[in-house]
This record gives structure tokens, C-alpha cells and sequence, in this order.
């Protein structure tokens, strides 16, 4: 069985540390930039509610079944961590495969568009599959998200399938979730594109 431990991965644009309380006040800032939580697809925390959605996460890492990050901007002039900007995870951890969701993602709007969300991606499928051996990597989204949906199509994952009336969303209403995956041997070309996509923005 694989190990699925906290850890920190450093990129061009982006540093994933393992999430912790004590990046509250930070994460609450990132939130009101933007404030996705007001988007009817998207499940992103209000400041107030950022205590919570901190220790929910927290919990699931001591199950098993997820591994969150705190997502900063990586300084440009030191090369180590910024600002807080956003939070990700691999969820629905089955480390018996082993096999990842990359999921509860969200960046501060003020970021979005400059390579942050390919260059985490990077970080997390480059430690899935080159370390952590996994076979697959799954990403999951709203049906009606299509922002989403195409950012995902975009990574090079095909998808699966579509799960109806799979959950509910924060308003209770039945959603459609469409399942994408990249298995191991698409990893090299989807590494080639995020690789391509993140160097013509040096």
C-alpha cells in the first residue's frame, strides 16, 4: 500500500504546502477576492465559514481519504512562498491502487488566467504519478460548470463518463457530475502540455 503523506511541492508560479489552521486568515482574504462562494457551481468557503471548511479538510486527511493543500504564490524574488491564494486537494484517496481525485479546488479571481491553476496541476499529477505510482488521476466536476469542464478537457483528461443525480449542491439541488481521468500512460503528453503551456509564460 502506498503512503500518502503531507508534503510540499514547489513550481513556477505556485508552492502547494500542506493545509494547516494556521493558514485561516489568509485563505479567508484569498476568498473574498473575487468572492466565488457566490457562484451557484462552485463550492468555495465564505470567509466566515473558512475555520470549518479548514478543519473539515483536516478531518478527512486524518481518515485516509484526503490530502489538502494550501495554495501560495511563489515569490519572484526568493523563490519561496507568497501570498495565500486558494486551496486544492487529492480526495478520495484509495492508496491500495493507489489512485487520486484532484478536487476542491479554488484560486483568488484575481489570479485566475495566470498560469497558477496549470502549474498546481503540474505539481499534483507530476507527484501522483511519478511518486506516488498512481495508475489514474480523477477530476470530477459539475456538469453545468463548463469553465470547468473545459479547463479539464484542456489538461489532455478524457472523460469517463457522467454520474446523474450524483450529489447535492450547497442549495440541495441534484447535480450531474461528469468523471474525467488521466491514466498513466497519457501522463507523459499531458506533462508535455502543461510543461509547453507554463514556458510561454516566462
Amino acid at each position: 500500500m502506498t503512503t500518502i503523506e503531507p508534503i510540499t511541492l514547489a513550481g513556477q508560479h505556485v508552492i502547494l504546502e500542506p493545509l494547516s489552521p494556521a493558514h485561516h486568515d489568509g485563505l479567508a482574504a484569498a476568498a473574498q477576492d473575487g468572492e466565488l462562494w457566490k457562484l451557484w457551481y462552485t463550492s468555495v468557503p465564505t470567509p466566515d465559514g473558512m475555520a470549518a471548511e479548514i478543519r473539515r479538510r483536516l478531518s478527512l486527511q486524518e481518515q485516509g481519504s484526503m490530502l489538502p493543500f494550501t495554495t501560495r504564490l511563489t515569490d519572484p524574488a526568493t523563490g519561496g512562498p507568497g501570498r495565500i491564494i486558494g486551496m486544492t486537494t487529492y480526495m478520495n484517496i484509495d492508496a491500495g491502487m493507489p489512485r487520486v481525485e484532484i478536487g476542491s479546488t479554488w484560486n483568488a479571481a484575481s489570479v485566475h488566467g495566470t498560469g497558477t491553476n496549470a502549474d498546481s496541476k503540474l505539481l499534483l499529477l507530476r507527484h501522483a504519478f511519478e511518486t506516488l505510482g498512481c495508475p489514474a488521476v480523477e477530476f470530477r466536476t459539475h456538469w453545468l460548470n463548463h469553465q470547468s469542464r473545459e479547463a479539464i478537457a484542456r489538461l489532455g483528461a478524457k472523460q469517463d463518463g457522467v454520474l446523474r443525480n450524483h450529489s447535492r449542491t450547497k442549495d440541495g439541488v441534484l447535480r450531474d457530475t461528469v468523471v474525467f481521468s488521466i491514466l498513466e500512460h497519457e501522463w507523459p503528453m499531458v506533462r508535455a502540455g502543461l510543461e509547453y503551456r507554463l514556458a510561454k509564460r516566462r
